[in-house]
């Protein structure tokens, strides 16, 4: 498949980098079944509310890479008792008001899911709290979280540049009051945040969508007792007495990780590749539908014995080699594919027609600039892209060709910009060679040996 040079030292989620470039001389085609670690996205609510519940909860098939470990480690420094071996956690959980103060600052690493939620978590606890973060978290927008929680009653102070808000971020919780809130952004979490501060508050707890986004954090809360009514777009948390364990959770297969393996299997001739297991939420199969809608061969297989605690769905992929055409996705669709565009772009570059993507504005905030990432790539690659601006809406415009050529490629540091820029490198003519791939590590640090698996 490819020449990889290899790092000194094993594999280490909080120091040690991948390899520091990525050569790619040759195609291969993909073939074979693979079983990916459990969901990111699940994966921290599960440990955060099995923290906050009384009793031991065990985690199957928790992901283990720097993402996870940002929550596991953020909750052991606030007292919480975790043991783990390999992709199985166990923890003891002492009730919501069981965390200690850390006397000293909670690293989150650049997991912005695991600064958002703690800070909901932190709003309602009665001790002071400096949340620190990593170089590329620190540039991502906080105040669409802190407005909420201070209305909840929240003592926030953050680090302020012009009109936004960004970590470090100090935190005084403690006597919260329940809220109506309507989320400016479409964001699963935003309203994570706020329904685990409702948690802690007197009275009920509103959020009201503009769209619909991916509904984790309702899931696993009714899984541990709370009293909570989703009624479409509206979201209603009564109080609670406490959390009870379910005693043990199943974190089905990440789609956004199997989404780099949807397209490969996709866009190379002959592939034919199984992903079992793998997270079926209908807030997630974003990308699942818009490629059956560019014709993607794409087999999804699913039954009641696939129904593990947690009340999330998953099921078996069956992806074949597709000849793929344009198609169009509305602003509508992006929160259930939001972390998936970067690889749909380039499924789109080897699509027959026209593809536009409405509504990617909030690829820009992500852990770098999604948008500028993947058309400075693609563009040396050959693709015919461009980014359209209307109003305050940014669509993406990507002309396929059927294919893309080899070229020196930039990770610009992104998990998900590096993970897109190796598939498509891997189905291109001629060789590629990808900078700096260590931020892999962030939310997939077994991609390359998953890659390795299909040959």
């Amino acid at each position: 498949m490819s020449q990889i040079r290899k790092p000194a030292n094993r594999f280490k989620a909080k120091k040690t980098r991948l390899v520091k470039s990525f050569l790619i001389k040759h195609k291969f085609i993909p073939q074979g079944r693979i079983i990916l670690p459990g969901d990111k996205s699940i994966a921290h609510r599960a440990l955060i509310l099995s923290a906050l519940s009384c009793g031991r909860t065990i985690l199957k098939n928790f992901p283990i890479h720097e993402d996870s470990l940002a929550t596991l480690n953020a909750l052991s420094v606030l007292g919480v008792k975790i043991r783990r071996n390999k992709g199985i956690v166990l923890v003891s959980g002492k009730g919501r008001q069981g965390l200690k103060s850390p006397g000293k600052p909670v690293f989150v690493n650049n997991s912005g899911t695991t600064l958002r939620l703690l800070l909901g978590v932190l709003a309602g606890v009665s001790f002071k709290t400096k949340i620190v973060a990593g170089k590329y978290l620190s540039l991502r927008p906080m105040s669409r979280v802190n407005i909420p929680l201070r209305l909840m009653g929240a003592q926030i102070v953050a680090q302020n540049r012009g009109r936004e808000e960004y970590a470090p971020i100090t935190i005084n919780g403690g006597n919260l009051k329940g809220i109506v809130y309507r989320p400016k952004v479409a964001s699963a979490q935003v309203k994570s945040a706020i329904l685990l501060a409702g948690l802690f508050a007197k009275g009920r707890t509103k959020v009201i969508e503009q769209l619909n986004t991916r509904d984790h954090t309702e899931r696993m809360l009714k899984v541990f007792g709370v009293n909570i009514i989703v009624n479409n777009r509206s979201i209603t948390l009564y109080p609670t007495q406490g959390l009870n364990s379910p005693g043990q959770v199943y974190i089905p297969g990440d789609i956004s990780s199997a989404a780099f393996f949807i397209v490969l299997a996709a866009i190379i001739p002959k592939s034919r590749v199984v992903i079992e297991k793998v997270s079926l939420n209908p807030g997630r199969s974003g990308i699942i539908n818009v490629l059956k809608r560019m014709h993607a061969v794409i087999k999804v297989s699913t039954s009641q014995a696939n129904k593990p605690v947690g009340l999330e769905p998953w099921g078996n992929l069956l992806i074949s080699s597709s000849k793929l055409k344009g198609a169009v996705v509305y602003p509508g669709e992006i929160p259930s594919l939001v972390d998936e565009l970067p690889i749909l772009m380039v499924a789109a570059c080897f699509a027959e027609g026209v593809t536009k993507i409405k509504g990617v504005n909030e690829l820009r905030v992500k852990e770098t600039d999604r948008v500028n990432s993947m058309v400075v790539n693609l563009k040396k690659m050959g693709a015919d892209i461009r980014v359209e601006k209307d109003g305050l809406m940014e669509s993406i415009i990507i002309h396929g060709q059927g294919g893309l050529c080899g070229a020196k490629l930039e990770s610009f540091g992104d998990h998900r910009t590096a993970m897109s820029m190796i598939v498509a490198a891997l189905a291109a003519a001629g060789k590629s060679e990808i900078d700096d791939i260590g931020c892999i590590n962030k939310s997939f640090p077994g991609f390359l040996k998953a890659l390795k698996s299909l040959e």
